[in-house]
């Protein structure tokens, strides 16, 4: 299983933004349910994050193992619109935008 997490940026790889803007919404609340407080509760395997002021997806690696096929939904939705995609491993060494990676919170 891949222990890396994908992280896909709001743009294209030609810097122009995919529209609509809410698709990083959109595309979460596949996975996201209904809390006892009447509030949408985003999947900690998929959810929306700002990483370096940018809105992004957020996939932790479990997702590939426990729904694969929604995995590869996300891989294909971006690759087929140009998105930006990071790959980062969790290491102790980690880089400043991993460090703001592991801040996103789940519940947004």
């Amino acid at each position: 299983m891949n222990k890396e997490k994908l992280v896909i940026d709001g743009v294209r790889v030609d810097g122009s933004r995919l529209r609509p803007g809410d698709w990083i919404e959109r595309i979460s609340s596949i996975v996201a349910e209904f809390g006892p407080d009447h509030r949408l509760h985003y999947s900690a395997s998929v959810h929306p994050c700002v990483v370096d002021g940018q809105k992004c997806l957020l996939v932790e690696p479990e997702l590939e193992e426990k729904n694969r096929e929604l995995y590869e939904y996300i891989l294909h939705f971006a690759r087929h619109n140009d998105l930006v995609i990071h790959l980062n491993e969790e290491a102790p060494d980690s880089t400043n935008k991993e460090k703001n990676l592991s801040e996103c919170a789940v519940g947004l």
